[in-house]
């Protein structure tokens, strides 16, 4: 079968990452074909926390590039993006976890960010469904939270921009093949189907990571931050089994989302029973007014996780033509654009707007097999 030039881009995957960097291609005057296989994928299912972490300088100068780019970006979202700067407070249990959050409050503020050391009683006056006795609180204040399935389609509102729902079943450079045996080629392909690109690209080092969601009744709000425990750090963030830890997001309905939970285990997409009431009990543990609210739904995902934590974004050292950004894990929606402007970049060859090196796919594929 013949190939068809359909495109300067074709972009797989329609989730926020795809979506932002199809943007940012037609925003540079690229005609782009997004395909999109229409599979349950992490944008959808996510909490659309857009949140600084530091956990090493990568991570820290991504995500911060990222936070910049959100809040430039505020004004032009329609409201259904549900985009809001309401900021994450990372709560300590005890002083091992306050000593967390001072050293996270001193990184931070030596890179720039606005952030607040709480104790106990300002922590409680800040946030009164807290329970009592927590030791204090982290305030970071610029992170924020959006409605990542609208934004996403947002994103890809553009008239240079063309949407198909097709299932890729092969890539080969700058050519796709989809399941009905069509090629299409583009002067470049870009991955970025978070865990569906390993079947297409069986090399990329990137882990399915299971997560639960929940989403209550609406109630007055009652909760203003996203709520955080500082034991995500070093339970269900950094953990090889399943674990959980306290994530609580207010969204603009009125509902509550909690989270969070993580699984390494399985590839089964069933909300599993136990699993969402040990996360549903670890929220409850620091707001006991969980305990009168009604959960309505509760569903799953898989964050698409790279060896090291950082997403993988840059041409394929061994497939010319084929570009990636994929491996985001839990900060896709946080740093879609910050990849979308390192992607750009790159094929432009112009400045970086952050150094790429500690993103580029080499780092687990090998140096380019081409010149």
């Amino acid at each position: 079968m013949s190939t068809q030039a359909v495109a300067d881009a074709i972009v797989i995957g329609a989730g926020i990452v795809g979506a932002a960097c199809a943007q940012a291609l037609a925003k540079r005057g690229l005609n782009v074909q997004v395909l999109d296989a229409g599979q349950p994928g992490a944008t959808a299912a996510g909490m659309g926390h857009l949140l600084v972490l530091d956990d090493n300088a990568a991570e820290l100068a991504l995500s911060q590039y990222s936070l910049r780019r959100w809040r430039e970006m505020a004004s032009a979202l329609p409201q259904g993006c549900a985009y809001r700067s309401n900021g994450t407070l990372w709560l300590a249990a005890n002083d091992e976890e306050m000593a967390v959050a001072e050293h996270k409050f001193k990184v931070l503020r030596e890179h720039g960010e606005a952030c607040e050391i709480l104790g106990a009683t300002a922590l409680r006056a800040r946030e009164p469904l807290l329970r009592e006795g927590l030791e204090g609180g982290l305030l970071i204040k610029g992170d924020g939270i959006v409605y990542a399935p609208a934004t996403a389609q947002w994103m890809l509102d553009h008239p240079l921009i063309r949407q198909q729902h097709a299932t890729v079943i092969e890539v080969d450079g700058h050519r796709v093949r989809l399941a009905d045996g069509q090629w299409l080629s583009a002067d470049l392909v870009l991955l970025a189907n978070g865990i569906q690109a390993t079947a297409l690209c069986p090399e990329l080092p990137v882990q399915a990571k299971k997560g639960h969601l929940a989403i209550t009744d609406r109630y007055p709000a009652q909760i203003t931050h996203t709520l955080v425990e500082l034991g995500y750090v070093t339970s269900a963030h950094t953990a090889s089994g399943p674990s959980t830890a306290c994530n609580i997001q207010p969204r603009p309905t009125g509902q509550l989302f909690i989270g969070a939970s993580r699984q390494f285990d399985t590839t089964e997409p069933d909300v599993e029973g136990w699993m969402l009431a040990k996360m549903l009990r670890r929220a409850a543990e620091y707001v006991p007014a969980l305990n009168d609210m009604n959960v309505i739904r509760a569903w799953t995902g898989f964050r698409a996780a790279s060896p090291d934590g950082l997403p993988l974004v840059g041409e394929h050292p061994q497939r010319p033509g084929l570009w990636l950004a994929v491996g985001h894990e839990g900060l896709g929606v946080t740093t879609a654009p910050a990849t979308a402007d390192l992607l750009v970049a790159q094929l432009f060859d112009e400045s970086l707007p952050l150094a790429a090196a500690p993103y580029l796919p080499q780092r687990f594929l090998g140096a380019c097999a081409h010149a």
